[in-house]
């Protein structure tokens, strides 16, 4: 025999879904680090696997059908064999096991690989080109392709390579997956929840190296996953093996290695409200040394890392600056002991705690470049310690469980030495274009920013099992989630935020005052007081069945229930629903079309859930002063700076405009019956997902799908201040399902009252009008195509292109176009003007593109490149008034919630005889097209036995710092334009290089 074909028969693995870009990934344990391996041999064989590093061995007896499957096996390599009779045939054969996925091995009767014709050999290695054992998408990336890419160290920076996921040009930034806004995903790390439960658009902090393969999940998870209606980032950390190894790695990025961000103006000459950045640094360098090894052979392993971090960033604007410094350190590790081949524990631990100082300088001279002195200093504190213990144990060759128990902790703290003295004086965007700025500083706190703490966290559990009867594979389990948080916000000094705003005489104002006459700039000063402790319980159970139809066809069928309960600080129930309020069929199939692994049609369709936010139930749960009161602006007076000696200005309040707004204030309930309805409903998203995957030869593959998602349901604070049968509803802003029946407890008639809310809720100021809410609603269309070169030690490549259409009447529980990120408060539902338009979302990139690739010269130098072309999101107008209507509907801020398509013409100070005209979304045409383009060049030492390498990536390396996001608000008054609309607000980051210099021994 050939040695080539010798070699071929006896080797191999998986190369991982983004290293492949696989379209699909086997529904193996999603939440856990595990995957599988799976095939055909001959009936009654006995196959069994060792892993490589750390001796565990596996063994399972091949069905009668000719089927065999050994799963729960940790990521990594493992040699295959296979035993007749006691004794072995065929060689033994290398197998890499991906995280979630199943390598298919599928055996003749010589015990050696049988399906040749999908396999490349890599080296020392084989890959497989296509998961027949999958229906989900789903797209992974190992430590080994990013060494070779420029792909800057974060997990947002991974998930980005998957088609689908787009950086949000949100003012709050996150990450959207198909279409979703970005508090609507979940992170796991070795199976442990690590999403913040508070407000969901953001996760645990772990270093990059810390990781050994992580998987982005874009669609299509079984019926294990829940608690999530866009994607999923699922990471598995490394561990040790019998073999002794440790490494040390140097991050450097210096200020001198990237370029300066540009200073933007707004088309009338005037700077951005950011001021300048030009000036602006962030120097970031980090040390990170691990170790791995054996504690016991055979049985006990360990993992250890520390990583330090020094950030040491500066924010220079024409009038003031900011220091801040964050030298922060890292630590994590992970013991592995292996009880028996049948029998294993893990233990994960790592502190993601951080603290940042910012010291203030509110004079800086700009021409000379020179700094005063210090005005202040703040903190901000961030993360927590975390820990998860995980069972496995194999009980059968046909029967395993799995049990996980972990706390995931976060923090976020802000305060400053000056919160007792210094009250928050800022100036609004309309009152900045109008005047100017000073020249003396406004105000004396250092961030005029609330004093903040809050403390999150998650105790998670979960209980799974995997049954193999005959060409059945039966999956069940229960997973538990107590999620809590304690807040706390206050505005320092007097506990008021003054806001000097520009206004038009005549206009209205939020609390429905008319600026008097004369009156050209206004003091908003706004009281704010919220917090307390809150709890989130969610449990689900879970049933799937991954049936073997035919040895080509596989079926997964599966149902999941979503079970939750939020309580207030007193214990008492806030909202609450039952496992037969959320229910999630899913189905999949999966059809081997040749029957040797080449290609594959699959497909499913699901319904998601996703649970309420503690946010949600902190902002009601513990009460919340939310007060406006307006002033007429008498100019400013001149004041000394507590500590500095300096003088600043603060605003010189004159008569007070109309009442105190109150309308945002919620007492501390000791009951919710007026403030959630009692038929509450929780949001869910149906989707549906048809792919077709090949191998064209061994080295490449392609593949197309196609998505749809529908969202139709939504839990949001609506204002009611109409319900027929009970007159105290007059203006407040329950949780409600807009658009669908609801029932509120009515104190006036001590009972229960439903309306339609699609009817009745609202009545306008003036006319007297009753109507109701449009119901929510939000599309995603998609089609996907990927082309994939392996990677086989000389070079690798992948495209993929995504056309995609995400339309509604809300974008989800945030609100990008308008700024605002109060996950499930963001005032989609303040007015039923905000819902009423249907069309083009913030999130709808309509064209996506991305490539990369990598090259090996020699055994010296080695290249790499990612390039990322996306469309721009729409421009949408929002105004401020509604036909009929004497209330705003809209905020008049560019960050405030809301807002109207109809945009007023003529006698906009004339509720009754105001001329207004349509607006549709995206009218106001889109942003540009977004291009990233990296590099990277990789040095190897070519000495043998020593591991040293150096890596210098440049990232936007075209320095395109394109605008992603836009001024929305089109209204401040009713007829008033404000001056920067259409104009930018977020940038594309500039270009920076890194340098990666790791030494492993």
């Amino acid at each position: 025999m050939n040695r080539t074909l010798r070699l071929r028969k006896s080797l191999l693995s998986l190369a991982l879904g983004a290293c492949l870009s696989t379209l699909a990934v086997s529904p193996v344990f999603a939440q856990s680090a595990v995957g599988a391996v799976a095939g055909r041999a001959s009936a009654g064989d006995q196959v069994t696997l060792v892993n490589v590093a750390t001796g565990a061995t596996r063994t399972v007896t091949v069905s009668a059908d000719g089927n065999y499957r050994l799963s729960q096996l940790p990521v990594g390599d493992y040699s295959l064999k296979v035993t007749r009779d006691g004794q072995g045939i065929g060689d033994e054969i290398a197998v890499n096991v991906s995280l979630g996925g199943t390598t298919t091995v599928n055996l003749g009767g010589d015990g050696d690989v049988i399906n040749l014709a999908t396999i490349e050999v890599v080296g020392n290695r084989v890959v497989n080109r296509v998961d027949v054992f999958s229906t989900e998408s789903a797209t992974n990336i190992t430590r080994e392709e990013l060494a070779r890419l420029p792909v800057d160290q974060n997990l947002g920076a991974v998930a980005l390579l998957a088609p689908g996921v787009v950086s949000s040009g949100a003012t709050f930034g996150g990450l959207t997956f198909g279409g979703a806004s970005v508090a609507e995903n979940a992170t796991y790390i070795n199976g442990l929840n690590v999403t913040d439960p508070y407000l969901r658009r953001g996760f645990s902090t772990v270093p990059f190296a810390f990781f050994q393969e992580v998987q982005v999940k874009t669609g299509g998870y079984s019926a294990e996953f829940g608690r999530s209606t866009g994607g999923v980032i699922n990471a598995v950390t490394r561990s040790g093996g019998n073999e002794f190894q440790s490494g040390v790695e140097f991050t450097l990025e210096p200020a001198s290695w990237a370029s300066s961000r540009e200073d933007h103006y707004h088309e009338d000459g005037t700077i951005d409200e950011r001021d300048r950045t030009s000036r602006d640094t962030s120097p970031f360098y980090k040390t990170n040394v691990w170790a791995s090894g054996a504690l016991v052979k055979d049985k006990l392993f360990f993992f250890a890392m520390y990583e330090w971090r020094d950030a040491n960033s500066t924010d220079i604007d024409t009038t003031e600056a900011w220091k801040t410094n964050s030298d922060n350190g890292f630590w994590g590790g992970k013991i592995d002991w292996r009880i028996n081949d049948n029998h294993s524990l893990e233990l994960l631990a790592f502190s993601d705690k951080a603290d940042s100082t910012t010291t203030t300088y509110e004079a800086y001279d700009w021409d000379s470049d020179t700094l005063g002195e210090p005005a202040g200093t703040s903190t901000a504190g961030s993360g927590g310690d975390n820990w998860s213990a995980t069972y496995t144990g194999h009980f059968t060759e046909n029967f395993s469980a799995k049990a996980m128990y972990g706390i995931n902790k976060r923090s976020s703290l802000n305060y400053s030495p000056l919160d007792g003295d210094c009250s928050i004086v800022t100036l609004s965007g309309s009152y900045v274009s109008a005047f100017g700025r000073p020249d003396q500083a406004i105000g004396c706190h250092p961030t005029n920013g609330s004093v903040n703490s809050r403390y999150d966290e998650r105790e998670a559990a979960r209980l799974d099992f995997e049954w193999q009867l005959g060409s059945h594979q039966l999956r069940f389990g229960f997973d538990r989630e107590v999620m809590d948080s304690t807040s706390s916000r206050i505005y320092p000094g007097d506990g008021a935020s003054y806001q000097a705003q520009a206004a038009t005489p005549g206009g209205v104002l939020p609390n429905d005052a008319l600026v008097p006459d004369g009156v050209t700039a206004i003091v908003d000063a706004r009281r704010y007081i919220t917090g307390a402790p809150v709890s989130t319980k969610a449990e689900a159970i879970y049933l799937e069945d991954n049936w073997s139809v035919t040895p080509n066809l596989l079926l997964n069928i599966g149902v999941r229930a979503d079970k939750f309960h939020n309580t207030l600080a007193s214990g008492a129930t806030f909202a609450k629903a039952d496992f037969s309020d959320m229910i999630s069929p899913r189905v999949g199939f999966s059809w081997d079309v040749k029957g040797d692994g080449s290609t594959k049609v699959f497909g499913n369709a699901g319904r998601y859930y996703i649970p309420l936010t503690n946010k949600l139930t902190d902002y009601f749960g513990g009460g919340t002063t939310d007060e406006h009161t307006y002033y007429v602006l008498n100019g400013w007076t001149e004041m000394t700076h507590p500590t500095t000696g300096a003088t600043y200005l603060v605003p010189n309040l004159g008569a007070q405009i109309g009442p105190v707004n109150t309308d945002m204030n919620a007492p501390a309930p000791d009951n919710v019956s007026t403030a959630v309805a009692r038929d509450l409903k929780q949001v869910y998203q149906d989707e549906y997902i048809l792919g077709f995957q090949q191998a064209i030869n061994q080295a490449w593959s392609y593949g197309i799908n196609a998505t749809y998602r529908r969202v139709t349901r939504a839990v949001e604070d609506a204002r009611i201040n109409h319900v027929e049968g009970c007159p105290w509803y007059s203006g407040d802003w329950p949780i409600i399902n807009p658009g669908e029946t609801t029932t509120l407890w009515c104190p006036d008639t001590e009972n229960w009252v439903t309306f339609d809310s699609s009817q009745d809720g609202y009545i306008a100021l003036g006319s007297g009008a009753v109507m109701g809410y449009p119901k929510p609603r939000r599309t995603y269309k998609a089609v996907e195509f990927q082309l994939d070169r392996a990677w086989d030690d000389t070079w690798a490549f992948n495209f993929s292109y995504l056309w995609s259409k995400t339309e509604g009447n809300m974008e989800g529980p945030v609100n990008s176009d308008t700024g605002y990120a109060d996950t499930n408060l963001v005032q989609h539902f303040d007015h039923p003007a905000n819902n009423e338009r249907y069309g083009v979302l913030f999130n709808d990139y309509r064209h996506q593109f991305k490539l990369r690739g990598s090259y090996k010269l020699n055994e010296m130098w080695s290249f790499g490149s990612t390039l990322t072309a996306r469309s721009g999101g729409p421009i949408t107008a929002f105004g401020v008034v509604w036909p009929n209507d004497r209330r705003v509907a809209g905020g008049s801020g560019e960050y405030s919630g809301g807002g109207s398509g109809w945009l007023c013409v003529s006698n906009c100070s004339d509720w009754a005889n105001r001329e207004l005209v349509w607006s549709e979304r995206g009218a106001f045409g889109r942003m540009p097209w977004v291009y990233d383009l990296g590099a990277s060049v990789t040095w190897t030492l070519p000495v043998e036995n020593v591991d040293l390498k150096a890596r210098l990536s440049v990232y936007n390396l075209l320095n395109r710092q394109t605008v992603i996001n836009v001024h929305s608000r089109y209204e401040g008054q009713p007829g008033t334009q404000l001056p920067h609309f259409g104009q930018g607000t977020v940038w594309q980051a500039p270009r920076f290089a890194q340098l990666v210099v790791t030494y492993n021994f």
